[in-house]
């Protein structure tokens, strides 16, 4: 497999490099190809390189001491991740990338990234934006962790990955289809797989969502958006 330097244009932060400056980070590149749920790096490893994903998708998340796992972020193609080495010294990389499939992601050496920063000012503009966008994510998911009931968490949390990840279905154009289990949910929302398998059984029986093993179906976005604003009444 080969990367086209343009094809690095579809990342966010090199938006608006020059076509040097994509040729430079695509021959400094290393594709790393790995299977579904090995990872790319550990929470804790040396921020070493950061990373483009090609192929696939992945997701971040933290373990604490007890072993307890959150889900941050799932990153999707042209996403980029673990750039943290690019901006401070002996970074460590506050968080675990895991495939969840098959995925390729380009590796370039933060500190080849941290000198371009010193004379491309577009990099800095483009990372500045990546950190507040994570933060402001952040931000809103502490809230809803804060302040909302589980059965709304859940509802944002799965809107969210659909918007993030979601296939939608050609027959009807309204059915999205998300690869996620119980767990993904329960990591991503701040609850348990117990408390994610009745609520995701409840609104089964209602006809808003399909759930499998490893997969969630939207059958009703409305009815889920609904949850999620607060207008839904019915009992958890």
């Amino acid at each position: 497999m080969k990367i086209n330097p343009a094809d690095l244009r579809r990342v966010p932060v090199f938006r608006d490099a020059t076509d040097e400056d994509l040729k430079l980070l695509a021959e400094k590149g290393i594709l790393r190809s790995i299977e579904e749920g090995e990872f790319f790096f550990f929470q804790g490893d040396p921020a070493t390189y950061f990373y483009v994903l090609i192929e696939g998708r992945a997701k971040l998340l933290q373990t604490n001491t007890a072993g307890q796992q959150v889900n941050l972020r799932t990153i999707t193609q042209w996403q980029m991740f673990g750039a943290l080495g690019a901006v401070r010294d002996n970074a460590m990389y506050p968080a675990t990338a895991q495939a969840l499939e098959p995925s390729t992601a380009l590796a370039i050496e933060s500190s080849f990234l941290h000198e371009m920063m010193q004379t491309r000012p577009y990099l800095n503009f483009g990372l500045m934006q990546l950190m507040t966008g994570y933060i402001m994510e952040m931000q809103e998911r502490y809230r809803e962790l804060a302040t909302e009931r589980v059965e709304r968490r859940i509802a944002l949390t799965i809107l969210r990955l659909a918007a993030q990840v979601g296939k939608r279905a050609e027959s009807d154009g309204m059915t999205v289809e998300l690869s996620l289990t119980r767990q993904d949910v329960a990591e991503a929302s701040g609850t348990t797989i117990f408390t994610v398998s009745r609520v995701l059984a409840d609104w089964e029986r209602r006809g808003l969502v399909e759930a499998g093993r490893e997969r969630v179906v939207i059958r009703n976005p409305h009815g889920l958006v609904q949850i999620s604003e607060g207008l839904d009444q019915q009992p958890e």
